[in-house]
């Protein structure tokens, strides 16, 4: 969604507020496609400040179905975006733009959807379970061990060991 910031850039001072919706029912990334479960809209408060400048602030709020990255099950997972940028128009004359705030601005248009994948994309988990004490996949038979337990065999051996392991196996004298 793009969100018109002329009257904003011409009117020093002026603060405008206003929600807006984000329409896509899915977030796509390079690691994967996440459904959208729930969704609030837009908040975003817009202030002139001087200079071709304006400081966008916003809160947000989405769900997302995330995949658990022990066993693999499907997690909803909440999101609360709160969010402060600063963007520029196209006549700026200063020489201080980062490149992030660049791609957010077309013209002078702000490309809402953008600034919010990068701010859902910042604020993204290191790691996803679907609780604290899930134990994941068994390596051998890839059975979901919160499910049922296995009887497989999962001890992996230490490699910095197989000098002394060979040693004990051989029975020689050490």
């Amino acid at each position: 969604m793009l969100v018109n910031l002329t009257d904003v850039f011409t009117n020093e001072g002026q603060v405008q507020t206003l929600e807006v919706s984000y329409d896509a029912d899915a977030f796509c990334t390079p690691f994967g496609n996440f459904p959208i479960i729930d969704k609030t809209p837009v908040s975003l408060k817009i202030t002139n400040m001087g200079q071709s400048k304006v400081l966008v602030e916003g809160i947000a709020g989405f769900e997302l179905l995330l995949v658990c990255d022990r066993c693999l099950k499907d997690v909803p997972y909440r999101f609360r975006l709160s969010f402060s940028q600063e963007v520029f128009s196209p006549d700026y004359k200063g020489g201080d733009i980062e490149d992030e705030a660049a791609e957010f601005m077309e013209g002078y248009q702000l490309n809402v959807d953008a600034l919010v994948k990068s701010e859902l994309l910042l604020n993204w988990p290191t790691k996803v379970l679907c609780k604290e004490s899930c134990k994941g996949i068994c390596t051998v038979c890839g059975k979901n061990r919160n499910e049922e337990d296995c009887s497989c065999d999962a001890f992996i051996p230490d490699p910095r060991m197989a000098a002394i392991k060979d040693i004990f196996q051989g029975n020689k004298e050490v």
